[in-house]
């Protein structure tokens, strides 16, 4: 009886564990080969896509990547001409939730949206507005990429216990 507890609930949690540990460590590894400066991002959208199946990975990605490249664009425009004021942050966040309607990208891709656009528009930085959202968009980018590859070549045999 208690093998097939481990069996049933154990072993696919473990497994799951593994698979994302190593899925993790290799969206970080390639952020880093490219030297963006924030890879810690990769990871985090790796973490955030990682799924037991190739459809539902496609379908989080997706919403992910429109979200990130519709943020990053307003973000960029609006912070390359005006400050971190709450005000243009404010205008920015209605913006992207009109595009995200236009384009019919959902709730999803709103979300993602704008966490890359509180990213670029907030957060104090060195470097143009367009290179912060560029490479906000690269560790996304990367970050849905080795998800994606996941998904296909190491897929979950079982669905994941639920709690």
């Amino acid at each position: 009886m208690g093998n097939d507890r481990v069996k049933g609930t154990v072993w696919p949690l473990l497994v799951h564990s593994v698979r994302t540990a190593v899925a993790a460590v290799v969206s970080l590894v390639v952020a880093r080969l490219f030297r963006l400066p924030a890879t810690y991002w990769a990871p985090i959208t790796t973490l955030v896509i990682t799924q037991s199946s190739v459809g539902a990975a496609f379908t989080v990605s997706s919403q992910r990547f429109i979200g990130t490249v519709l943020g990053a664009v307003v973000g960029g425009a609006m912070a390359s001409y005006f400050g971190p004021h709450a005000l243009v942050f404010g205008i920015c966040v209605f913006i992207l939730g009109l595009l995200c309607a236009l384009t019919r990208s959902g709730p999803s891709a709103y979300r993602f949206g704008g966490v890359t656009l509180a990213i670029v528009v907030l957060i104090p930085r060195s470097d143009s507005a367009w290179l912060v959202a560029f490479h906000r968009f690269a560790e996304v980018s990367i970050g849905i990429g080795v998800a994606l590859l996941l998904a296909v070549v190491w897929p979950e045999r079982e669905a994941m216990p639920s709690s």
